[in-house]
């Protein structure tokens, strides 16, 4: 039988509209890749992707390949996390690479050892009262900045009704200009040993996993999560529910800044150094996880979970051009197709989804 009858008045129920959990999908096409590789691996290269091949080294995997596709994009994953929230809330964040560039430099200056073998620094950006600082002081100041960058675009957003492409490209441009004035394009580096211990070996990935957990339970378990849902499938919907449409968009932002500061605070911890050109096209890699794990760019669904997913297919796909020696300009193009592809299966499911209803 195609129906079966349920519940009060012949509710019936059709099979044939059941469908299978979106992540599921994105798992499948992850597990599909990583056998892609395997296979090309072995017929290219006569060699695997995945497992271990060397007969001086235990372990069943190719230990050392999985730690670098993981992290390689937890970095990003970390924004990815926050730009995951500002699409389903129906918005889009363009600015998170930039705030990355300007968040490093001003948290580095911070961050700075007084003496480098034995002598003064020689890239020290303030005098001796910046200098030697608790940990804490330039964590706090790097979240600071992302705190004020995600609040302006939220403003911005909310307030002005300014489209969130707009809003969030002018702080794009504004916070690489401030990495670039900052220090007049000169690199910030020698950062005390606390501060170099947060992104050290897989530090990063642990930060990025941890991130992933906790705010899939936000989202999953919380108001803020059930408003950001509302609000991204039906903005007036959600307004004439009583939600704060407008304050609970700020907040969205926000918390994408923070997220892109802690980001920054990451990357220039693990470089040693920061430099006005970080984060280059970061959001883009940020908004291009997000979409292969699932989230639809139309707002109202999509999943943490997802965006996990989507950065390890990112990842593997990076690995995997490299494990097979494709020049990095046919690893853009490619990755350039994956995300138009991303964006063409969303919408003919959305386009499917509607026809069954």
């Amino acid at each position: 039988m195609a129906e079966t009858t349920h519940g009060i008045g012949g509710l019936k129920y059709d099979h044939s509209k059941r469908q299978r959990p979106q992540e599921l999908n994105v798992f499948i096409a992850l597990v599909l890749i990583v056998v892609a590789f395997e296979s090309l691996g072995w017929m290219l290269l006569g060699d695997s992707f995945l497992f271990n091949t060397r007969e001086n080294v235990e372990g069943l995997f190719n230990m050392q390949r999985l730690n670098i596709i993981i992290l390689q994009v937890s970095i990003i994953g970390i924004i990815a996390i926050g730009v995951t929230q500002v699409i389903i809330s129906g918005g889009i964040d363009l600015s998170s690479g930039s705030i990355v560039g300007a968040t490093a430099m001003i948290t580095m200056s911070f961050a700075q050892t007084a003496i480098v073998n034995g002598n003064p620094n020689p890239k020290a950006i303030f005098g001796e009262w910046a200098m030697d600082l608790p940990v804490i002081a330039p964590i706090l100041v790097g979240l600071a900045c992302g705190l004020i960058a995600g609040m302006v675009n939220g403003i911005l957003v909310a307030y002005t009704r300014i489209p969130p492409f707009i809003a969030t490209l002018g702080m794009m441009v504004t916070a690489r200009g401030v990495a670039k004035w900052w220090s007049k394009g000169q690199p910030i580096s020698f950062p005390t040993e606390s501060y170099a211990a947060i992104g050290k070996g897989m530090m990063p990935v642990v930060i990025f996993i941890s991130l992933a957990i906790l705010f899939h339970l936000i989202l999953r378990h919380t108001v803020y999560g059930k408003h950001t849902y509302a609000i991204g499938s039906n903005e007036d919907a959600a307004r004439m529910s009583g939600i704060n449409v407008a304050r609970h968009k700020v907040m969205v932002f926000t918390i994408a800044g923070m997220l892109a500061a802690l980001a920054a605070i990451v990357l220039s911890s693990k470089n040693l150094t920061a430099q006005a050109g970080m984060g280059v096209m970061y959001e883009l890699d940020a908004i291009a996880m997000t979409v292969i794990g699932g989230v639809s760019l139309s707002g109202g669904r999509g999943s943490i979970i997802g965006t996990v997913l989507g950065a390890l297919i990112f990842g593997v796909i990076i690995s995997g051009f490299t494990f097979l020696k494709l020049d990095a300009y046919y690893q853009e193009m490619v990755k350039g197709a994956i995300i138009v592809g991303a964006v063409v299966l969303d919408q003919w499911r959305q386009r499917r989804a509607s026809a069954r209803s």
